[in-house]
């Protein structure tokens, strides 16, 4: 018997495909475009749907299932999913990244794609061929559960971190044996949510879209990006899994992309039992289908509701060869009808192991961490401080830190287990090594995160007072998010303010730490510490970098790529607001008017600001930086031509640091109402005591582009303002102007 024309490797791409699905009945086609939920014992759906992916499984068990795809009438491979979110997740002992929130106050696209290489070294041996990461949404409202999942709140940021963590994942391509298949998700608006609700209406124009949400979609597929996953969420009253115009007219046909793409979990199911826009679950496998869906993810049903749409004659047997089609050519294109890539255990005990791994995770924190506030108590002095006070519910809480999708998290079951505990470096951790010979380190949790409980409150105070110095621990915790848990407020928690509280009546210095999924509202208290230090969920060595900050190891240097409010009520404050709003200018006299031509006050509620307590872009240094001299290539930018931004930034202080240079652009006067200001470019650089650099920042022709009435990105001829400096905040800008012609 001959071989196959699909198994000659040496047939172009397209030729194996049409080989195969020409060999393929309806049943094999409809299996091979589901993706099956494996957690569960019994393997026998693999003999009967004979689905084309699976996700959930790792271990002997993942071997088993390969076995018996091979044994299938075609043997057409497995693909394997997972959720290496910020690292393997899920694989005990993995390296665990700070969440995506934490690693992006890096501002460091090489770094992240570092990350993205390590995870796939650490995934690969284990048989996972496909990380459902990463994140595109923007952080919108702050209530929504998985904001600590996005890169923040910008979409310049976004598409330039997401496009650097698929390069990582995905190395040289998709025959890279090496490489994690990376998914851009979600796409596109799932993070506008009504209240912070997750998975509700977003509300959402075409032009709002093009506008925000999907540049950073069209950055990742220029990346490479080749599986995109659609969203929970509806848009003026069209699920995402049924919205062909979003993933087809622009995906697929505007953009050109040519990869995969993939529901989230049981979309398809809930267009029937949630959203209720089909009736039974042939009407949804044909709306799916139809709108451009390829591959469908844990909806068992749509196998028989698939098959019945062609055998009724609603859908026909092309409109199911299409998806295949594509499927099977990433199969092909990625070598797995060759090289299936089956678990390794003894090599990924290897490359789990690797010392480098967890030198890059603690480089990651270090670059990330972020100096919110600092009246000069910090850095300790390790020849002055003889004792500290190490209080708060996440000081040693291993769980907290490491944050969600991992394991301990609600995505995997108890039995699961957790990292073990002593790959996690707790902050206490972190202090207790560090600290200086003769220090006394104390510890007392205070409260509990979950509830009011006010029994260890005593003993945190005696603690406190005993010590020269009180480092207060707070955030959230898992319950309080992810996906189903958004949260009404943001206020810290269970115990957390009164324990903050009394730790500031007993007079000691006090640092605040922050192990948080996202942005809290701090009380006064917090807010009158002598230092804050933002963590975020940073993962198994975040501990080790605070500990290097508090004592001068380390100089800070992460900005926030989302601003921290004051008040819950302030939402949405992300920066780039549209302008337009109603604002106040004091007059010479100093009255209060509309037109009154002196100092703009900024936009205000009328019993709060509305500038966030820490604005995007913000994060202080214990050095200083001084920029001067702000300057263009060009006054004018024609057509095509790009700028380039150059600033003398110098070091005014005593040591050397790292300070993120962010250029901003400011549209005066447009034809639509516009952002006041975005940012499309930023420098990392590392200045010494004195020095002077200048820093050069190149805007192509596109950062100067807005989406006019008629959903088409223009750059419109008028004046721009380039705004250059260390954070979003106004006061923090200098300018230059540009005219394009």
């Amino acid at each position: 018997m001959s071989t196959p024309a699909y198994l000659n490797s040496a047939l172009s791409v397209e030729a194996r495909v049409a080989d195969l699905l020409g060999r393929m009945t309806l049943e094999e086609k409809v299996g091979q475009i589901m993706m099956w939920d494996a957690r569960v014992d019994d393997l026998s759906f693999i003999a009967t749907r004979q689905p084309g992916s699976v996700l959930h499984i790792l271990g002997e068990k993942l071997g088993r299932a390969m076995d018996l795809a091979a044994k299938n009438r075609l043997g057409i491979p497995l693909l394997v999913g997972e959720d290496c979110i910020h690292g393997h997740s899920f694989w005990k002992g993995a390296t665990i990244f700070p969440t995506q929130l934490g690693i992006a106050s890096s501002w460091d696209a090489a770094l992240l794609e570092q990350v993205g290489r390590v995870t796939a070294a650490e995934a690969v041996p284990t048989g996972v061929h496909w990380t459902f990461s990463p994140v595109l949404c923007l952080t919108r409202d702050l209530r929504w559960g998985r904001v600590g999942e996005t890169f923040g709140e910008d979409p310049h940021l976004v598409g330039e971190f997401a496009a650097a963590l698929i390069r990582g994942y995905q190395g040289r391509g998709l025959d890279d044996p090496s490489g994690l298949l990376a998914t851009a998700k979600h796409f596109a608006g799932y993070s506008e949510t009504q209240g912070g609700r997750d998975a509700s209406e977003a509300d959402l124009s075409r032009r709002k879209l093009r506008s925000y949400f999907l540049p950073p979609f069209e950055r990742a597929a220029r990346a490479g990006a080749m599986a995109f996953m659609t969203g929970y969420q509806s848009i003026e009253g069209v699920p995402s899994t049924a919205n062909r115009w979003l993933l087809t007219d622009v995906l697929k046909q505007e953009w050109g992309f040519r990869g995969v793409l993939v529901t989230d979990w049981d979309n398809v199911g809930r267009l029937v039992y949630e959203q209720q826009v089909c009736a039974s679950f042939t009407d949804a496998a044909i709306v799916a289908l139809r709108a451009g869906n390829d591959i469908i993810m844990t909806t068992p049903q749509f196998f028989e509701g698939a098959i019945e749409a062609v055998r009724s004659g609603r859908l026909k047997e092309s409109e199911i060869d299409a998806p295949c089609a594509r499927f099977l050519a990433l199969k092909f294109r990625m070598g797995l009808f060759e090289n299936p890539r089956r678990p390794d255990r003894a090599r990924a005990v290897v490359e789990i192991a690797r010392p480098e791994h967890r030198a890059l995770n603690q480089e990651a924190v270090r670059r990330s961490l972020v100096l919110l506030k600092n009246d000069g108590l910090l850095p300790l002095d390790p020849a002055k401080v003889k004792s500290i006070a190490v209080i708060g519910p996440n000081a040693d809480d291993d769980l907290a830190q490491l944050g969600d999708w991992s394991l301990g998290s609600s995505q995997h079951p108890k039995e699961a287990g957790k990292h073990p505990r002593e790959k996690t470096t707790t902050v206490l951790d972190g202090i207790r090594a560090l600290a200086p010979a003769g220090c006394a380190v104390r510890h007392a949790r205070g409260c509990s995160i979950s509830d009011s409980d006010m029994s260890g409150i005593a003993e945190a105070v005696a603690a406190a007072e005993a010590s020269e110095v009180v480092v207060a621990v707070v955030g959230d915790h898992l319950h309080l998010l992810g996906e189903w848990n958004s949260t009404a407020t943001l206020e810290l928690q269970g115990g957390q303010v009164a324990l903050l509280d009394v730790l500031e009546k007993t007079g000691k210095p006090l640092v605040v730490v922050l192990v948080n999924s996202k942005p809290l509202v701090l009380p006064a208290s917090a807010r009158r510490a002598a230092a804050i230090l933002e963590g975020f969920n940073s993962g198994m060595e975040g501990g080790l970098a605070v500990a290097e900050a508090l004592f001068g190891l380390l100089n800070p240097s992460g900005k926030l790529t989302v601003s921290i409010p004051v008040h819950v009520g302030q939402l949405p404050v992300f920066y780039s607001q549209v302008r337009g709003q109603h604002s106040l200018r004091e007059s010479a006299t100093g009255l209060t008017t509309p037109s009154a031509p002196a100092q703009d006050l900024g936009y205000r509620y009328a019993d709060l600001t509305q500038d966030p307590l820490f604005p995007f872009g913000h994060g202080l240094s214990y050095t200083t930086y001084r920029y001067d001299n702000v300057r263009l290539s060009t006054p004018t930018l024609a057509r095509g031509q790009s700028v380039e931004v150059s600033v003398d930034v110098k070091n005014t202080g005593a040591r050397a640091g790292d300070e993120i240079v962010q250029v901003y652009v400011h549209d005066r006067v447009c034809s639509v109402t516009w952002v006041g200001k975005a940012l499309k470019g930023y420098a990392r650089v590392h200045l010494e005591p004195g020095e002077t650099k200048t820093v050069r920042v190149t805007l192509p022709y596109e950062a100067f582009q807005l989406v006019d009435a008629d959903s088409r990105s223009v750059v419109e001829p008028g004046e721009f303002e380039i705004l250059v400096g260390p954070s979003s905040r106004d006061s923090d800008l200098q300018k230059a102007m540009l005219v394009a012609v």
